[in-house]
């Protein structure tokens, strides 16, 4: 059962519905605001009372949307609901390519309580209208009001109709409505009973109003760029409930507005073309021989590797020289020289391990300087290590060489 009532100028349909299992039927206009409420109230009844007789029911209660045989909603359709103690609310603008084509939403209500759910079809007949589109558009931003709050018809109303009295249009409709979130909004902070704020487009058969058109003005302009409200002379007829942006306002004439019109491009060769569905092949498949596919990716790199580890081999192990070779091709005092320092090195590395000797012995020559003869250190038991000499060639010296003494006399005798 349908009712129709007229007021201010505002056409308002509302459906009132039997509380059964069958189908709800509803019939919004193509570029009219569509709003359907999903109320908990209707879907209380189909789940089992409290226990307690006399106890009010207040189960918590959700809802899931979605489009039949699909997981989600049709994209011109939107749903909110805040908690799960709240009605959700569907809403939206079908296009005029909706027209004609029933859409059935799947509303499957869940009850936390008692974890039971119930299911309703929403069939959608979209409508076409001689009014589609109007012309002339207007977006409001308001920013004390969220989304569930303005889809209530109360204020709806209320905003349309101080729309009206300032734009004076014949015909007046709600086109869409946002909320600021899905616009790039931020979360508003939880002090102060802040809102997100709403998006609401109207559209009229009329041009705007001059009231309207103030916010165009240069000064409004520059206003708007330094973060300050612009002055709008008609803004004290929404003030009282409604808190306006009126740099955020849009206005546009779809009459002016250019159609763009984008040709689809030649299919070049590398799209391939049309020839319907896909046809598996069958499955009689002729069998492959995969020999020669083992030989190149197994057979020819094992035989590369194995050459090389050959080659390798023979390098490090039939190519060593060894010690006796290398000696017999060494010099004699060459192998002399090698084994004094081998000896001179053992002989510091045991004094250092006792530090009680006297006389390091590898400071004297262990070798003749030119028959390559081991030499015996010869030295006095007694002696001052401060006068030994590091080479056996300084005591020849030191023998040879006569320091002159000089006399008392102050002169120098040999």
């Amino acid at each position: 059962m349908a009712s129709v009532g007229v007021f201010a100028g505002l056409i308002v349909v509302v459906t009132i519905l039997s509380k059964s299992h069958a189908d709800r039927n509803v019939y919004p206009s193509a570029g009219v605001l569509f709003v359907h409420v999903l109320e908990r109230e209707y879907f209380k009844g189909e789940f089992p009372p409290y226990p307690k007789a006399g106890d009010s029911s207040n189960d918590p209660i959700t809802f899931n949307t979605n489009l039949k045989g699909y997981p989600d909603r049709p994209g011109w359709l939107r749903y909110i609901q805040r908690t799960s103690h709240s009605d959700g609310v569907l809403y939206g603008s079908p296009t005029a390519e909706h027209v004609g084509k029933p859409t059935i939403i799947e509303i499957t209500a869940y009850n936390k309580r008692t974890f039971e759910t119930a299911r309703h079809n929403l069939v959608i007949n979209i409508m076409s209208t001689e009014e589609f589109p109007l012309p002339y558009q207007a977006e409001f931003f308001i920013k004390n009001i969220n989304v569930e709050e303005m889809l209530a018809s109360e204020v709806l109303g209320d905003f349309l109709g101080a729309v009206k009295n300032v734009w004076q249009p014949e015909r007046l409709n709600a086109i869409n409505i946002t909320s600021a979130l899905d616009r790039g909004g931020r979360v508003p902070l939880p002090i102060n009973d802040l809102k997100e704020g709403v998006y609401v487009m109207v559209g009229a058969d009329v041009q705007f109003s001059s009231c309207l058109r103030e916010v165009e003005t240069p000064q409004n302009q520059l206003r708007c760029s330094q973060e300050m409200d612009p002055v709008i002379s008609c803004d004290k007829k929404f003030r009282a409930q409604f808190h306006i942006d009126w740099c955020k306002i849009s206005l546009v004439d779809i009459t002016k507005v250019v159609p763009v019109h984008s040709n689809r491009p030649d299919l070049g060769t590398g799209v391939l073309p049309d020839i319907g569905e896909y046809n598996p092949p069958s499955e009689s498949l002729k069998s492959r021989d995969y020999f020669a596919d083992f030989l190149i990716t197994l057979a020819v790199p094992s035989a590369v590797a194995l050459v090389l580890f050959i080659i390798l081999g023979y390098s490090l192990c039939c190519r060593r020289e060894g010690v006796e070779k290398r000696n017999m091709q060494t010099p004699d005092i060459q192998l002399v020289h090698h084994n004094s320092i081998q000896k001179s090195t053992k002989e510091l590395r045991s004094m250092s391990k006792n530090r009680e000797i006297s006389w390091p012995l590898s400071t004297l020559p262990v070798f003749h300087p030119v028959s390559g003869e081991v030499v015996p250190p010869i030295h006095p038991d007694n002696y001052e290590t401060t006068s030994m000499p590091l080479m056996q060639t300084q005591t020849n010296l030191q023998s040879q060489i006569q320091i002159p003494q000089q006399q008392s006399s102050g002169k120098w005798h040999s």
